[in-house]
């Protein structure tokens, strides 16, 4: 069963609020679609999920799910296995933490969508 293992600890990752956070003990995920167990290291660098700070947006997708943005940033940053199934780990790993139905659509269609030149930052987007 897709479970977080450990918990997620984080703090700021620079002197200003400017979005960026440091995972301070590894986070590890066990995750059903990908059939795989990701540990997200200590010292990782993260923007939790990178949701645009337009204010609807931001209302319907920011600040949820911390845990399943942090290993959807690592997924995304280390490519253990397709974008699509990235997305899939995002979508269950918000369902682990009880984020409701409609926002995980909402979450995955967003980085659907927008999402691409994250994936492959050598493409210009």
């Amino acid at each position: 069963m897709s479970a977080f293992l450990t918990e997620l600890q984080m703090e700021n990752a620079t002197r200003k609020d400017d979005g960026h956070w440091r995972v301070i003990a590894p986070l590890v995920y066990q995750s059903d679609v990908a059939g795989m167990t990701f540990t997200v290291p200590t010292g990782f660098i993260i923007d939790l999920a990178s949701v645009p700070r337009v204010p609807i947006v931001y209302l319907l997708a920011g600040g949820t799910s911390n845990e399943a943005s942090v290993v959807h940033d690592f997924i995304y940053s280390t490519h253990p296995l397709p974008r699509n199934i990235a997305d899939a780990v995002l979508r269950e790993a918000s369902a682990v933490t009880d984020v409701p139905a409609w926002r995980r659509w909402v979450m995955w269609a967003g980085v659907r969508l927008g999402g691409g030149s994250h994936w492959n930052p050598q493409v210009a987007a």
